[in-house]
């Protein structure tokens, strides 16, 4: 938001410089981002008057001039194209300094002397370019100082406001803090009702009154759109950044900035029938005015008349329906439009404007007469015309709930009290309604804030306007007491920096993911589509870590990272029969190299059992029992994938990114990547002391051949159960296939270690438990001992 320091001064007038205004509204949350000059510097300029103008007798594009300067009349030479005689323009006279310390000295051009030189804006640094002479009005004093004829002496601040404070995107907002924060009584300019000479009222019909709760307008007739704007109105434009267009446009941009509401000017004699404010159908489209056409999608709000849609409401006016130099007769609008029904339809369309800028943030919803009746006196103003009384529509507006402020809680949550007349006068000098009860105040909000609604928002207003920098600073105290830490639960640090350990990087990235990604990952479940998207290609939330990991191994890859380790904790949400469910989850990815480049080390890629043992790991400590099933997804590898168990529960996958995923998406190197949820890693078994046996072991492998699908682990279980009490270990050391053995079946090499607690075992005993494990397994699976 830009404004004007005297457009500023001329509501409120603190006796301060602007360095130090600026540092009030900084330090009460409006940060200042610049502080620039209305102008350029220089001095010897003066209102002047071309009295003749003749070609220069050997320059074709020159013009040799005489210009009265209220004084005297002297010669100058000028090139631009509008010098002309009668009009009024700026004068920088013999020994006049110019932006950029450039001085005016008596010249000769292709042989004709020149006593000064005519002045453009860009000439003044009033503007960027320009392409001619500056012209000033006719009544322009002659002689005068021009920096003390336009209040050059200016200074134009812009703010950087934070979405909550759209009351602050006008200089009656900017005015109403700088009133509180200097202790000063904010007065509202007075706005008068317009006359009405005229019975013509335009119908009005509101089918649409969620979106739209408020809409009020005016037919003004007979105006003379070819009257200019006049200086005071095109130089607040100007310094606010806007440029001036005509006269009608330049009112309603007016408005917008000195009280906030955005506005609208139809041509009357292009509407047919009445207005219709109400929802687009399918099949609409729309020339706005910047001269695009649009598809206006099913449902965005409309302006329309009884034929065809007339305004995108909230973002931009139709080019059919605009006020051109020809328009006689005008139909003002003024509306509240409610601000989550707005909300992104600007982006949707790939817009942003002034307009949308405020409503997807909150318009005054008492603000819309006020301003059209300051609107409809300034056109009459400039450009004549007979007003016709206001058509208007309301519907149901915004409640506001009083909010009971605690006095206790002032000096609870600020560090320190605030008398009652402190806390009354700034709460009163922001627009509030404040009624004392017993142990506080009620409060109502005014209809600008729709960000204060509950106690600590009205907290937040006193810290604010009191000063962030006179609160004390006090150490914080209370009664603490250590809640116990159960050995048999572990903290995400904990599981993070085991992972930090092996190699990894984490990664923190956007819930708001694209669909097409998502689309890629997903098993067919819906996301949560944004109502307000940052982007169309952050619009769904994620229901898996998956894609913000790839996405950021790729933009690594991109980045020629030769090994990618990386992982993330954080939530997904997913859509169930009880509504929105957030899940704890953690995600992982590698690729590239399996250590990092070194003399000693080999260039090998990882594979899938490199990411296999870092979860074994991080699962090894779990409550529960652990297992891996292979399982299909179609985002990935179809022979290397598998669902991850926990005491027969289902708590996430883990596999290789599917090949052609893996193409699509530029990686040379495959990609492998697990997800768990995060409660099973939490929860970890308490070690429990079981004495050492002083006896020896007794190991026995055997080589068993199985069908070639079948699952180690299926094996590894039975073995477990038949082998008996006296098993202490278990390995499966090597898998055969290949020279002698059926292509459909395999070799499954097992390692069985037996040992008692109190006496050495014995062959028999052995040989038991071996036979009683070969005879189940091939009642089991057909298993064979291998010759």
């Amino acid at each position: 938001m830009k404004f004007s320091e005297q457009w500023l001064r001329e509501w409120v007038n603190p006796a301060v410089d602007t360095e130090q205004l600026a540092a009030r509204l900084t330090m009460a949350g409006l940060e200042v981002d610049a502080i620039d000059p209305v102008a350029g510097n220089f001095s010897g300029v003066v209102v002047a008057e071309i009295v003749a103008a003749e070609p220069h007798p050997d320059a074709e594009k020159l013009q040799v001039c005489r210009v009265n300067n209220g004084v005297d009349e002297v010669q100058i030479v000028c090139g631009a194209a509008n010098a002309r005689p009668g009009i009024k323009i700026p004068l920088a006279t013999l020994g006049a300094v110019l932006p950029g310390d450039f001085k005016i000295k008596k010249a000769k051009l292709r042989g004709v002397e020149s006593f000064g030189m005519l002045c453009a804006e860009q000439e003044l640094g009033l503007a960027e370019k320009s392409d001619g002479l500056m012209e000033l009005p006719a009544d322009a004093p002659l002689g005068e100082d021009i920096r003390k004829y336009l209040k050059l002496d200016d200074a134009i601040i812009e703010l950087g406001l934070t979405p909550n404070r759209a009351d602050c995107l006008s200089v009656r907002g900017i005015a109403r803090e700088a009133a509180v924060l200097s202790e000063l009584p904010f007065v509202e300019t007075a706005v008068s009702e317009v006359a009405v000479t005229i019975d013509d009222v335009l119908p009005v019909t509101v089918s649409a009154a969620v979106d739209c709760p408020r809409y009020v307008g005016r037919i003004i007739r007979n105006v003379d759109v070819s009257q200019p704007s006049p200086l005071w109105l095109q130089e607040k434009l100007r310094r606010c950044g806007l440029r001036s267009i005509d006269a009608v446009v330049d009112v309603t941009n007016f408005i917008l900035l000195e009280l906030g509401q955005p506005m609208h000017a139809f041509d009357l004699d292009k509407i047919q029938g009445g207005i219709v404010v109400r929802h687009a159908q399918a099949g609409e489209s729309l020339t706005l005015l910047d001269g695009q056409t649009i598809d206006v999608r099913e449902g965005s709000l409309l302006i329309a008349d009884e034929k065809q849609p007339l305004a995108l409401a909230g973002i931009m006016g139709g080019e059919p329906s605009s006020v051109s130099d020809t328009s006689q007769h005008l139909f003002l609008e003024a509306a509240f439009f409610a601000p989550d029904k707005l909300a992104g339809r600007a982006r949707s369309y790939g817009l942003h404007t002034d307009s949308s800028h405020r409503f997807e943030r909150g318009v005054d919803f008492e603000l819309p007469v006020r301003a059209i009746e300051r609107a409809s006196a300034l056109i009459i103003e400039i450009c004549g015309g007979q007003a016709g009384p206001l058509s208007r529509v309301d519907g149901e507006l915004p409640a506001r709930e009083p909010i009971l402020l605690r006095e206790k809680r002032i000096g609870k949550l600020l560090g320190m009290a605030l008398t009652t007349d402190e806390v009354e006068s700034i709460l009163r000098g922001l627009g509030m309604t404040v009624s004392a009860v017993e142990n506080g105040w009620t409060v109502l909000a005014p209809s600008w804030r729709f960000d204060i609604s509950i106690e600590v928002d009205l907290l937040e207003e006193l810290a604010r306007i009191y000063g962030y920098n006179r609160l004390p600073v006090t150490p914080m105290r209370d009664i603490l007491t250590i809640r116990p830490a159960p050995e048999s639960l572990r903290g995400m640090p904990q599981v993070r920096q085991q992972l930090v350990a092996r190699g990894y990087q984490e990664a923190i990235t956007y819930s708001f993911i694209d669909p097409a990604m998502h689309q890629a990952m997903s098993e067919g479940e819906s996301a949560v589509e944004l109502l307000n998207p940052i982007s169309a290609d952050m619009s769904v939330m994620r229901t898996s870590l998956l894609p913000g990991l790839i996405k950021t191994a790729m933009h690594n890859a991109k980045r020629q990272q030769p090994r990618i380790r990386l992982f993330e904790s954080g939530q997904r949400f997913v859509k169930t029969a009880d509504g929105l469910k957030q899940i704890p989850t953690l995600a992982a990815l590698i690729m590239g190299r399996r250590e990092p480049e070194s003399w000693s080390a080999t260039a090998e890629l990882v594979d899938f059992y490199d990411l296999k043992a870092d979860l074994e790991s991080l699962l090894s400590v779990s409550a529960g029992g652990i297992s891996f099933t292979t399982a299909k997804y179609t985002a990935l590898h179809p022979g290397q994938t598998a669902d991850v168990y926990c005491d027969e529960q289902r708590i996430g996958r883990i596999g290789a990114l599917h090949p052609g995923l893996q193409a699509q998406w530029d990686f040379v190197n495959p990609v492998y990547l697990f997800e768990i949820d995060q409660q099973p890693l939490l929860a970890r078994g308490v070690p429990v002391f079981s004495e050492l046996s002083r006896f020896p072991e007794v190991r026995r492998d055997l080589a068993l051949v199985v069908d070639r699908q079948l699952a180690a682990a299926d094996v590894l279980n039975v073995v477990r159960e038949s082998a008996g009490e006296y098993l202490s270990d278990l390995k499966l050391f090597d898998i055969y296939q290949g020279k002698g053995i059926d292509p459909e079946r395999k070799s499954l090499a097992l390692g069985l270690t037996f040992r008692h607690s109190s006496r050495t075992l014995n062959e028999e005993e052995v040989g038991q438990s071996v036979d009683a494990v070969v005879q189940t397994l091939k009642e089991a699976f057909g298993a064979s001992l291998r010759n």
